[in-house]
């Protein structure tokens, strides 16, 4: 009954709501416990339909240009809800690492053809940046 009337609660508080399953990039880390304290990147692309394996084919070469800092967290695709939805999740010590090795890779041979090949095949792309809670296993 508690939970009931958590839900019955829940509701007034609530504009929208969307909910999306996710499948693991087989060529991306699993996303592991960190230590912190770190900030994380949320980058969400909108692909345009039918350009998923080709976005695929694209990172799993391009993801050796990012490991580097252990960056890298975790990378997604929808699989119900919104599809052609992709999601990379990126960790930094601060808003400055995130500068440095954003640019690092930019300075790396080969990163700006992977940019090159992808950059059309999105239909539109947004960033978020992220604390993680006392209780996150990602610090």
């Amino acid at each position: 009954q508690e939970y009931l009337d958590f839900r019955k609660e829940r509701s007034h508080m609530l504009l929208s709501r969307r909910n999306q399953l996710l499948l693991e990039f087989s060529f991306w880390n699993e996303p592991l416990p960190r230590r912190g304290p770190n900030i994380y990147e949320l980058r969400t692309y909108k692909l345009k339909p039918g350009t998923m394996i080709e976005w695929g084919n694209n990172w799993a070469r391009a993801i050796k240009y990012r490991q580097e800092n252990q960056e890298a967290v975790g990378g997604f695709f929808s699989q119900i809800g919104e599809l052609y939805v992709v999601h990379h999740l990126w960790a930094y010590k601060d808003l400055q690492s995130r500068e440095e090795t954003r640019n690092a890779a930019w300075r790396k041979r080969g990163w700006d053809e992977n940019v090159y090949y992808t950059v059309p095949l999105i239909r539109t792309m947004e960033s978020r940046i992220m604390i993680p809670l006392k209780i996150s296993p990602l610090q």
